[in-house]
């Protein structure tokens, strides 16, 4: 492709004039979420789309042993339970969107046979100026997730920044220093350091992590998820659901409604946006140095820290978190 060619949609003014007409207005036409109930299967596929084997997740009979007597769904369950807080994003039509961030807080545990209805909308529309795609709008949702019996479960915002893929490929400077490093390449020593991380992981189980044995700057146990694989974000999107992945008659329907959705492949087809997550050549094509892990993926990694503190009593209460930059395929992520 000759530089400076534009392929994809811009921003422009009259289409987030239209967008900001959204603001407010409950989202009542959306696709359906992945997940209504909290089953044990649905509870564990999120599970292991995450790599995550929590046995209160994950284990009938050590989670009968826990104070809450079931299975219990981790706190992040909510993203299969409404796309809009997931990333489903309306406007800007051909727009590349990137989940960011999200602040919420969690008020019941979501507990095995648990039915879910949500209530979302546009909350606001953020202009910034950004090193990887120059004028990039940070689109905020806030969902409010609600149990069977209609109590607040969570609450709470999520964002994407919507930038444009030709603006971020051409003229972004974000991943200059990326681009140019050589590729990854782990040795076995690499390797057996990571696997040694794993093999270190601590169930504490019914021995509980007290307030007063917490001490201020504690260092938390060092947790490590990858090397980051194609095969480990298809296992996120097995759990999640995706965003835009469908197939046959399901993805026609998808492209009839939202055209701005397909994007040609190397064969002319209309196909998802999410190709990001394991096509380089596409996500070359928006500014990124490599495919590239999802958002929520990312950020319930840094959740997991808290679950080994404490697997058994502890409750989350809060969690807010900003994703600065991607991690592409071949990273590792420590926390």
């Amino acid at each position: 492709m000759a530089a400076g060619k534009q392929r994809f949609s811009v921003i422009t003014d009259g289409n987030l004039d239209q967008l900001r007409k959204l603001i407010n207005a409950p989202i009542e036409d959306s696709v359906e979420p992945w997940c209504y109930k909290a089953t044990r299967d649905n509870i564990r596929h999120w599970a292991h789309g995450l790599g995550d084997d929590n046995p209160l997740w994950c284990d009938p009979q050590y989670a009968a042993a826990s104070r809450y007597r079931c299975l219990v769904a981790p706190p992040s369950f909510v993203f299969t339970l409404n796309r809009a807080f997931s990333g489903y994003v309306d406007g800007l039509a051909g727009v590349h969107a990137m989940f960011a961030g999200i602040d919420v807080t969690f008020h019941r545990p979501m507990l095995i046979g648990d039915r879910f209805t949500t209530k979302a909308w546009l909350k606001e529309l953020v202009e910034h100026q950004t090193r990887f795609a120059g004028r990039s709008i940070q689109q905020i949702y806030h969902c409010d997730f609600y149990n069977q019996r209609e109590e607040l479960v969570a609450e709470g915002d999520s964002w994407c920044f919507r930038t444009e893929r030709d603006t971020a490929r051409e003229r972004g400077t974000k991943y200059d220093s990326v681009k140019k490093k050589a590729p990854v390449n782990y040795s076995r020593e690499d390797l057996e350091r990571i696997f040694a991380l794993y093999e270190a992981e601590e169930v504490r189980g019914k021995v509980p992590r007290l307030i007063e044995d917490v001490k201020p700057r504690e260092k938390l146990p060092t947790m490590v998820k990858g090397p980051m694989t194609v095969a480990g974000f298809i296992a996120f999107a097995q759990g999640w659901g995706g965003l835009y992945i469908r197939a046959n008659k399901l993805a026609y329907k998808q492209l009839r409604k939202h055209p701005g959705v397909g994007i040609p492949n190397k064969f002319g087809i209309p196909d998802v946006p999410e190709r990001v997550h394991w096509e380089d050549d596409l996500a070359t094509l928006v500014g990124t140095p490599a495919a590239y892990d999802y958002g929520p993926e990312r950020m319930l990694v840094d959740v997991a820290p808290f679950d080994e503190l404490d697997r058994r009593e502890g409750f989350l209460r809060h969690l807010e978190v900003k994703i600065r930059r991607h991690n592409p395929v071949g990273d590792t992520h420590c926390t």
